[in-house]
């Protein structure tokens, strides 16, 4: 009896650390899952739409009347989206990396339409991003703003102020007769807004964040292998409309002023979410 209990007790202890050792491999063979450390990555696009109240922007020939009753007709728009970031239902949120969370609106390059980024995999409910380039990257060494920053680029030509060492957030240019007739006897109206709280304009802080509700047009569905997208309305005469009312014969040339800020806060309110698109 006591030999067949010292021999039980001999087979227990090597089979008790088999056991335990087995159990470590598995634990680690779960930290080591690539699926376990981080999740998966997808492409989500936002789509920017220029409209006009309820018009399609046509630059040059098309002719839209503004909350003042002035005709007007736009030949230029850009406008730099940046520090896009989505939330779930139950409030986790995801920034995009931020060099990776740059773009350029140009109404006259198609392509540029679409901001596309990766994020988790997920139902998203929320949206936002900024209006303009953060104070950070406006103050950052030239080395480090790249791609659609590069002030010397082609994509950011005639965005960036060199005299005053900052990006124009939003540019719109265009004509209308109740604009005061320029010395080459044209009525032009110029609007090129920016301004980031920076050290030499502590007073003038035009950068914008945007927060949209995605739950009524329908949550973007995010997963691998396809490509949601939120498909936003920007609607440029709000432009002119909101707290103030901008009118071109008051106003017909906005750029680095006290009064960009009106407009600034006027066209925070441009984005519509119209639908999402899974």
């Amino acid at each position: 009896m006591l030999l067949n209990t010292i021999k039980m007790k001999i087979f227990s202890m090597p089979s008790l650390i088999a056991i335990l050792l087995l159990s470590t491999a598995i634990v680690s063979c779960k930290k080591d899952d690539p699926e376990f450390q981080q999740e998966n990555m997808a492409t989500l696009s936002i789509e920017f739409d220029n409209i006009v109240g309820g018009q399609n922007l046509v630059l040059d020939n098309s002719t839209y009347t503004n909350s003042s009753g002035e005709k007007y007709t736009v030949n230029l728009l850009k406008y730099f989206i940046s520090n896009i970031k989505v939330t779930k239902a139950n409030g986790d949120e995801y920034t995009v990396p931020q060099d990776s969370s740059y773009f350029l609106i140009n109404e006259a390059d198609p392509e540029t339409r679409f901001a596309k980024v990766n994020v988790p995999e997920g139902e998203y409910t929320q949206l936002t991003f900024t209006l303009g380039v953060d104070s950070l990257r406006n103050t950052m060494d030239i080395s480090k703003r790249t791609g659609v920053l590069d002030p010397a680029g082609e994509m950011a030509e005639g965005m960036y102020w060199t005299w005053n060492s900052g990006y124009i957030f939003f540019k719109m240019e265009g004509s209308s007769d109740a604009a005061p007739a320029d010395p080459t006897g044209q009525h032009k109206f110029r609007y090129h807004i920016g301004g980031f709280g920076g050290y030499d304009a502590p007073t003038i802080n035009n950068i914008k964040t945007i927060t949209i509700d995605l739950t009524q047009g329908g949550v973007p569905k995010v997963r691998s292998g396809r490509e949601a997208n939120i498909h936003l309305m920007v609607d440029i005469s709000k432009v002119f409309s909101g707290n103030t009312t901008l009118s071109i014969a008051a106003n017909p040339t906005v750029m680095f002023s006290a009064f960009s800020v009106n407009i600034a806060d006027n066209y925070a309110a441009m984005f519509h979410h119209d639908h999402t698109e899974n």
